[in-house]
């Protein structure tokens, strides 16, 4: 239960400048906001978590320490199975939800090694290096760029399956370049364009994709011209 929480804790703060509560935790659990409050409060007695009541949620250095560990070993499992057993990856996070108490750390391991020391999972999420070191990120959030601006696609969070078949139908996958052609407020909907995917006359292909579902994307920024020539 622990490991759960304090992975579900770090996860929550990991893309947002905001503490986790209790709320997150719960929705990420996929339990009751109250079965979260009695256990944060053993989390506390174990010296994990900080929590004052109705407040936010934090990490001892216990705490990170324990949650940095089970996302690496969520991570490696969810790149192994897509990268050597041939998982979709909106197949995989359940899948390594159930394999991650189980595995010992050799095992974890010789998985790091034998897929070469991956940074990042197959949705773009960093994974941890065996010390507790996270590799840094550039990334900000798709839905917050103006229109014209653009980037590569680094990150698309897997807490829904089906957005991740919609994304990877319309060709909205890692390392795929996009443009906010559009912002329909109104409609709550971004239009975007998508590099090297263009019809036979050359035009970029075109996608509508809700703000809410936009969200769920990071980008590396596009540098603007002669950014490339700075410093």
């Amino acid at each position: 239960m622990a490991q759960d929480y304090v992975s579900a804790i770090w996860k929550s703060e990991e893309w947002s400048d905001q503490h986790a509560a209790a709320g997150d935790i719960a929705a990420r659990l996929g339990v009751a906001t109250s079965t979260v409050s009695g256990n944060l409060k053993k989390l506390v007695a174990d010296g994990l978590v900080e929590h004052e009541r109705y407040g936010a949620v934090t990490l001892t250095a216990d705490g990170r320490a324990a949650a940095v560990q089970m996302v690496r070993r969520h991570r490696l499992l969810e790149s192994y199975l897509v990268e050597r057993l041939g998982y979709g990856w909106d197949e995989v996070h359940d899948e390594a939800e159930h394999l991650e108490h189980a595995a010992s750390e050799t095992f974890i391991d010789r998985i790091d090694e034998e897929l070469g020391f991956p940074e990042r999972d197959p949705h773009g999420d960093l994974i941890p290096r065996r010390d507790g070191r996270v590799p840094a990120s550039d990334a900000v959030n798709l839905a917050d760029l103006a229109v014209g601006a653009g980037g590569t696609v680094a990150r698309i969070s897997d807490e829904d399956p089906a957005l991740l078949r919609y994304l990877g139908a319309h060709g909205i996958v890692l390392d795929t370049r996009v443009t906010v052609r559009e912002r329909v407020e109104v409609a709550g909907v971004l239009v975007l364009g998508r590099d090297g995917s263009g019809d036979a006359e050359g035009r970029d292909a075109s996608t509508e994709l809700g703000v809410l579902a936009a969200r769920s994307i990071w980008v590396r920024p596009a540098l603007a011209p002669g950014d490339a020539d700075c410093g």
